[in-house]
């Protein structure tokens, strides 16, 4: 039950202005998100990087490395059952053209797809109904996959297509945990929970399916 973090802005903002109270988030969270972490930026070429790691995001506190970017992925994982717990399987996932990170609890998958775990089998199930229409594509994906599942404690996911962020969330208990936040301003920032001290920030609703 991992940690999720969106930026996207006009103008190009400092990593490290989100990073360290995602850090805190992570460190302060009443889930162990020490598994490792990873984000994802674009470049001035709006081409994606990617930077993970398998030390807690809070220990590897460097966010000054990365570079000013307009639009910002960060995860902090939580292996599920403590488990599969290498760098390979940080999020967030990208196929080169999107981006992909997710937190929740699923158990009883009945669908058919490739991936090391849960979360990427997820990303590539979304992955196959995208001919274009990405929104359509997460409604229909997460449909059948809450069809198919014998039991969802919480399934956020977020997706990120040029610049456009896709938002799923459902979860069926431990609301103040799953639900999502997101304040908009100057930047949109979306993230598992609001920054410490900061006002401004919106609950998203279970069951929301959006794009901005």
């Amino acid at each position: 039950m991992c940690r999720l973090l969106v930026v996207r802005s006009q103008e190009p903002f400092n990593p490290a202005d989100y990073l360290t109270p995602f850090a805190l988030i992570a460190r302060n969270s009443k889930e162990y998100q020490g598994h490792g972490w990873g984000c994802a930026w674009t470049d001035d070429d709006r081409k994606w990087q990617i930077y993970k790691n398998i030390r807690p995001v809070w220990e590897d506190n460097n966010p000054s490395r990365f570079p000013r970017t307009s639009l910002l992925v960060a995860h902090a994982r939580s292996a599920f059952e403590d488990r599969d717990i290498v760098v390979e399987n940080n999020m967030p996932f990208t196929d080169g053209e999107r981006v992909f990170i997710f937190n929740g609890e699923l158990r009883g998958v009945k669908i058919r797809e490739q991936g090391r775990i849960g979360a990427e089998k997820i990303f590539n199930f979304i992955r196959r109904f995208d001919a274009g229409d990405t929104l359509a594509a997460l409604r229909k994906a997460v449909d059948l996959i809450r069809k198919r599942t014998r039991h969802i404690r919480g399934m956020n996911i977020i997706l990120i297509k040029e610049q456009s962020i896709y938002l799923s969330t459902f979860f069926t208990g431990d609301g103040e945990y799953f639900t999502m936040r997101y304040k908009e301003g100057p930047e949109l920032v979306i993230c598992s929970e609001a920054f410490p001290s900061e006002e401004g920030w919106q609950s998203i609703a279970n069951e929301t399916v959006r794009a901005w």
